[in-house]
């Protein structure tokens, strides 16, 4: 929620100076970065905007503080390293052990547990159900306790079950664990996702989200290359390859969980602990930019302490706040045309003809072209300063694709399916773009903490859909399933532009009200209006 009359905004893109600002923000609370300081426009309305006294940050407030640009350049770029990089490494932590799976079933461990295609998305089905009603529980947990407590407890609970799947003996075992997989995990990505909201501002938050899922995917290039010396140790005190990769890739994620209790601190002014020195990573300066410079960017970060739980009427505002509904709308449909592809892609290249360390090593492609779309589609968003008409992207790379396995003859070469699975798989990950979209259209930190959950609870809704878009009467083209992807596709295309124009017409409707008032007007409804977040006059939602 930053200021609408930052310089870059009367042009509607970035300034080199300047910055480009994202449109969900508050007016008239402008920042002046053209003169080599960082300060708040005099003219502006600060006052109204002021951190509730519980803030843990209050103590660094300072309407009146000024910093360099380059200070805080190089500020980000010490946030940069001390806490996204870890926050990666948790992310990859996470990856290993929910992603192994597609590892293991190259190594023919649907046949050592006498599993089906339909058992197993089953299996896969209890696992997203799990994890999506964990979502909310979970991060309103976090709130409580803090992120930084919670989500090492998630990691270390999660690495137990992960290595006891080396035990696996059937159908029965392998759903429980799938069960319990899911409800431990769920809600580490919204939690994570408000973790950081503490310390980047809107604009940054993309990026940053960018950084998280390309760990997400590197893990899947280690977890391929590391698979394929694994896998090999089928035979070695008379267990499989794949329970070796779930033992010892488990224990791994443990010790990162472990390590991650010791070293994430609460948030930018709470780092000093045994571990980090007694004065913490930064000094008053620092902390200052930190909180003045979130602050200054989203005034409502300061409305709660980030150990203070949601009220239950706040729960239901944030439930009944029908202006994030159309990015929930989305969250359960846009990834489903690629969802199939994403659980099967080691299936599908090994029905097509290829061996099990072929597999493996075919599927790396996918994960690189996937972190090169990711990168470079959140960087566009933010320089073009749009978000869901280049989300429409991700419906336009599939389209042809999946009418290619449609069309194809079915005795096509091995190679044209393996380019075919790489690309669908790789289709532009616009996941960041939206996460981010929610975050700062939520307008309060109580409506994004659940809303950062009910949109990753309709993300994984939409995987539970996915995996059983495939089904074992339909193998091994998928014919059926393909069709119903195609459809899906084209639904997206007209979803995403709905959303854009939804946003634009409300933002220009409340243009209309606000610029028709005049500064006493608008003084008055600041220190008088009950109006709350994203339904405040003076918001205006990113799209």
């Amino acid at each position: 929620m930053t200021r609408t009359d930052s310089p870059s905004e009367s042009s509607g893109s970035p300034d080199a100076d300047s910055k480009a600002y994202p449109e969900a923000r508050i007016t008239e609370t402008k920042l002046n970065r053209k003169e080599g300081r960082v300060t708040f426009d005099r003219e502006s309305l600060e006052d109204f905007y002021k951190p509730i006294d519980s803030y843990e940050g209050r103590h660094r407030y300072d309407p009146n503080f000024e910093w360099e640009p380059k200070e805080e350049k190089r500020l980000v770029r010490k946030i940069d390293y001390k806490i996204c990089s870890w926050v990666c490494l948790m992310f990859f932590a996470l990856q290993l052990d929910r992603g192994n799976i597609s590892q293991a079933l190259s190594d023919n461990m649907l046949d050592d547990l006498g599993l089906s295609t339909n058992e197993y998305n089953t299996g896969q089905t209890i696992f997203y159900l799990t994890f999506l009603f964990a979502e909310l529980p979970s991060q309103l947990i976090s709130k409580k306790i803090g992120p930084d407590n919670w989500i090492p407890i998630q990691m270390v609970s999660w690495s137990l079950v992960a290595s006891m799947q080396a035990f696996l003996s059937g159908r029965s075992s392998f759903w429980a664990c799938r069960a319990l997989l899911g409800l431990i995990e769920g809600g580490f990505i919204p939690d994570n996702i408000l973790y950081l909201s503490y310390w980047y501002t809107g604009p940054e938050l993309p990026t940053r989200l960018s950084f998280f899922w390309v760990a997400y995917q590197a893990t899947s290039i280690v977890s391929a290359f590391t698979a394929f010396g694994i896998l090999h140790m089928r035979g070695i005190n008379g267990m499989a390859g794949w329970r070796w990769l779930f033992a010892l890739e488990g224990a791994l994620t443990g010790f990162i969980g472990v390590c991650s209790y010791f070293y994430i601190p609460a948030s930018p002014t709470q780092t000093a602990s045994k571990l980090r020195g007694k004065n913490g990573w930064f000094n008053e300066r620092e902390e200052k930019i930190m909180v003045n410079r979130v602050l200054r960017d989203d005034p409502s970060k300061g409305d709660m302490h980030n150990r203070q739980a949601l009220s239950l009427t706040m729960f239901w505002e944030c439930l009944t706040d029908w202006h994030m509904w159309p990015v929930y709308l989305i969250g359960l449909s846009w990834m489903l045309p690629s969802i199939p592809m994403n659980q099967y892609i080691t299936l599908n290249l090994k029905e097509a003809g290829f061996g099990t360390f072929e597999t493996n090593l075919l599927t790396i492609p996918a994960y690189v072209i996937f972190i090169i779309n990711l990168l470079f589609w959140t960087w566009l968003s933010e320089k073009l300063n749009e978000r869901f008409l280049l989300g429409t992207i991700s419906q336009i790379w599939v389209l042809p694709l999946l009418i290619s396995l449609e069309c194809l003859s079915t005795d096509r070469s091995p190679w044209i399916s393996w380019i075919l699975a790489v690309l669908l798989f790789a289709e532009p990950y616009v996941h960041a773009i939206i996460v981010a979209i929610t975050s700062r259209n939520a307008g309060t930190v109580w409506t994004r903490t659940v809303a950062t959950a009910l949109y990753n609870m309709t993300v994984q809704a939409s995987n539970i859909i996915g995996v059983n878009v495939y089904r074992t009467d339909d193998k091994p083209y998928y014919f059926t399933g393909n069709k119903v992807l195609i459809g899906l596709a084209c639904y997206n295309l007209a979803l995403f532009i709905g959303a854009k124009a939804f946003y634009v017409s409300v933002n220009r409707s409340r243009e209309r009200s606000w610029d028709g008032m005049s500064r006493e007007q608008r003084e008055h409804y600041l220190a008088t209006t009950t109006d709350k977040g994203n339904k405040r006059l003076d918001f205006r939602f990113a799209h």
